[in-house]
């Protein structure tokens, strides 16, 4: 453990701790000193959602005398397959407010600080400089490359953790002994190529894995016990249960940990990853007022076909996006559009709204249309995806 004198600098154990927390303290390698150092930590959580719900409850449960949650949504049903500090009696309720009374039941020792907003980077130094570690339990690059930045700059820790379908990643970025996440990725990918959660779905049983082993490195580097997974990274496979460990290095050029902490401006990514768009943009209001108005125009479903069965605007037609872009790949091989197909069905004189889950797919179905020659006039995307369509529905 660090070199302190615990008994002037950390603080006492109430009765009632010295109780929760006696598994703790018969390891030897933790003892009373450990459980007095988490006490003494503060930890900022970045999220609440499927890596931050089992994070939470676990650094509560743990003993971490301070825990910050950043999050500005609220509960959804959709959540409740992974995000298990949620719950039906929850819902409609902030996230942040959903998780702080679980963690507290857990632990009404810990002090749980509720930031109800989105980490930008207009509050990310502010919220960040107030904690010890953080915790990435974010599912977007944007918010991702604006907590490894903030952190980079204020000499932080981040415990990085990643998700999608069946596999997962860990690790601990600290440009003070490390790299950080631009070492790996200089700049987000583009947005097609960049599917979340909600896109491409996940195991709900896979963030439990990943949130509690970043649980297990923000305790280890409060307490100083253990190796943090700095310059490593896990590699997780849920269908095999494969571990393994990536070894990084830390880039010289790297665009964010090469530079002074002062010359680090945040940005936010979004224009950055965000692919030319063509085409303009419709909301789900915009939309259900023109079908109520029943003008003509075609809404188009371009995603999987197993996405479907979780409901569909009605009226639309459901082309899934490999389907649709086959067809156009067919059509610019042979110059010109074939009788019959897929194709032949949407209109090139009338207005066509398309859809995916969150508007990333569509915005990529449209872009080939106009490779196709569809009018970008005639092209609109809906924003959100049917994810906001379901989300306005509900409320």
């Amino acid at each position: 453990m660090r070199a302190v004198d615990a008994e002037t600098t950390l603080p006492q154990l109430s009765d009632g701790e010295l109780r929760r927390f006696g598994r703790h303290l018969i390891l030897p390698e933790f003892g009373l000193e450990g459980q007095r150092r988490l006490k003494a930590g503060s930890v900022l959580l970045v999220g609440t959602g499927g890596l931050g719900c089992p994070t939470a409850l676990y650094l509560a449960a743990a003993g971490v005398g301070r825990i910050g949650l950043v999050d500005a949504d609220v509960v959804e049903e959709t959540n409740l397959q992974r995000q298990v500090a949620h719950g039906y009696s929850t819902l409609g309720l902030a996230k942040t407010e959903s998780a702080a009374a679980r963690m507290r039941d857990l632990n009404p020792d810990a002090v749980i600080e509720q930031h109800k907003v989105f980490l930008t980077e207009e509050n990310a130094l502010d919220l960040i400089a107030r904690y010890d570690v953080v915790i990435d339990g974010t599912d977007n690059f944007p918010t991702r490359y604006l907590v490894n930045d903030a952190c980079v700059k204020l000499g932080k820790p981040n415990v990085f953790g990643g998700v999608l379908r069946f596999d997962g990643q860990l690790s601990v970025f600290d440009a003070r002994r490390g790299p950080c996440y631009r070492c790996l990725f200089p700049e987000p990918p583009p947005v097609e190529l960049a599917p979340n959660c909600s896109e491409a779905g996940v195991l709900g049983v896979l963030p439990g894995v990943i949130g509690a082993l970043q649980a297990t490195e923000a305790v280890k580097l409060l307490t100083g016990i253990g190796t943090p997974m700095v310059g490593r990274m896990l590699v997780y496979d849920g269908l095999d249960l494969s571990f393994n460990t990536v070894e990084l290095a830390k880039n010289p050029n790297c665009p964010c940990c090469s530079k002074p902490s002062a010359e680090i401006v945040l940005r936010t990514e979004q224009m950055v990853c965000a692919a030319p768009t063509v085409g303009r943009t419709v909301s789900p209001t915009e939309l259900r007022a023109r079908l109520k108005a029943d003008e003509r125009m075609l809404v188009l479903d371009v995603r999987n076909p197993d996405e479907w069965l979780g409901g569909t605007i009605p009226g639309a037609m459901r082309i899934a996006k490999p389907e649709l872009e086959a067809a156009i790949r067919s059509v610019l091989e042979e110059g010109r559009q074939p009788e019959g197909g897929v194709l032949a069905a949407l209109p090139r004189d009338q207005d066509i709204i398309v859809y995916c889950q969150s508007g990333m797919r569509s915005s990529a179905a449209i872009r080939s249309l106009v490779a196709a020659g569809y009018d970008p006039a005639h092209l609109f995307n809906l924003d959100r995806g049917f994810s906001a369509w379901r989300k306005e529905a509900e409320q």
